[in-house]
């Protein structure tokens, strides 16, 4: 299937942002404390899993850091993300991370949701990446972004 036309893809990424604004509204109460635990994907075991669109939104935030290196497909030495500031130890696309991020992982902010509780934005994050012409199949997020960056020369 041939990628969107540019001004679709626009909508389509901000089909994604919106599905974030709208998880931030729910009356769940969620606060992330920023200590970065759950960016190490070796030591939780747990990595998280982009739909197209997530990946999109990601590579373009990554490289509104001004990064134009590619991303490296696995996590650093320590087992952290590769969006983790080695320095800082802070997420470099801290708006812009993908659901799993914000919905399954962080232990300190009041772990994960039920499933039944996103049932619908994971439906919708979905369908997008079907408009997008993705495969249904969500990538772990080292490679997802890898791959879109590669793919987009964004």
């Amino acid at each position: 299937m041939p990628s969107p036309r540019p001004d679709a893809s626009r909508a389509l990424l901000d089909e994604v942002r919106a599905v974030y604004a709208d998880l931030a509204a729910r009356p769940v109460t969620r606060d992330c404390t920023g200590r970065a635990e759950c960016c190490h994907f070796q030591l939780t075991g747990l990595t998280p899993f982009l739909t197209r669109g997530e990946a999109l939104v990601v590579a373009r935030a990554w490289r509104a850091t001004g990064r134009k290196e590619l991303l490296p497909i696995t996590a650093d030495k320590d087992g952290a993300c590769p969006m983790l500031d080695p320095a800082t130890r802070r997420c470099r696309i801290y708006a812009a991370r993908p659901f799993g991020c914000r919905t399954h992982f962080c232990r300190a902010a009041g772990g994960p949701y039920r499933r039944a509780e996103v049932l619908d934005l994971i439906r919708r994050l979905e369908a997008v990446d079907a408009r997008l012409g993705g495969d249904g199949v969500p990538r772990p997020l080292p490679i997802a972004v890898a791959a879109e960056l590669a793919r987009r020369r964004l």
